[in-house]
């Protein structure tokens, strides 16, 4: 067998493997549909109201329990934001959330999976930027959401339907070309 044959034939699994990688790359993309999703498979609940949920509250934080209840007939759109203070991606965020709470955004956390004492520590450290937060100890509420991990934040309307999700934190970048043309077109 020539040279060139037999190189052919050890590279093409190589090929294979790199068309693989590409085409599942344009599949999160969007590639194709028009949709673009940077962090990959989009969430079931976009377009839906959320799951039913009650959670206890972050004792002794003082700010009123989460329950699906309280994300119907709001009186403007909410931030849910599933985080943790063992997470150093919402560490990264946390300035943007402060931030929207500065700016009269209504921003409901749901501590995942944390010790309380923990969290209670982290919003010390870095300020609390939460009108409303639950504790979901064991993780079930983050399994109903399709939370992937945290930090997630979903983008909830005022009739109560989720209309955007992101997996990870909120940047400036996001706040600014996301989070903010959501807030202008549900205020």
């Amino acid at each position: 067998m020539p040279m060139t044959s037999r190189r052919v034939l050890m590279l093409a699994p190589l090929g294979v493997a790199a068309a693989g990688g590409l085409g599942f790359y344009a599949m999160l993309r969007g590639l194709g549909t028009g949709e673009y999703d940077p962090h990959g498979v989009p969430s079931a609940l976009v377009g839906r109201t959320p799951p039913e949920f009650s959670l206890p509250p972050l004792v002794p934080s003082g700010l009123p329990l989460l329950a699906s209840a309280d994300l119907q007939n709001l009186e403007g759109p909410v931030l849910v934001n599933f985080w943790a203070s063992w997470c150093v991606p919402c560490v990264v965020e946390h300035p943007q959330l402060m931030r929207l709470k500065r700016e009269g955004v209504a921003v409901y956390g749901v501590n995942y999976k944390d010790k309380p004492e923990a969290a209670m520590a982290f919003l010390a450290r870095h300020g609390n930027p939460f009108q409303r937060l639950g504790r979901d100890e064991p993780g079930r509420v983050a399994i109903d959401w399709g939370v992937y991990g945290v930090p997630e934040t979903y983008f909830v309307d005022r009739k109560g339907v989720i209309r955007w999700r992101w997996a990870g934190p909120i940047t400036p970048e996001v706040l600014e070309q996301d989070v903010r043309a959501l807030l202008r077109h549900y205020a």
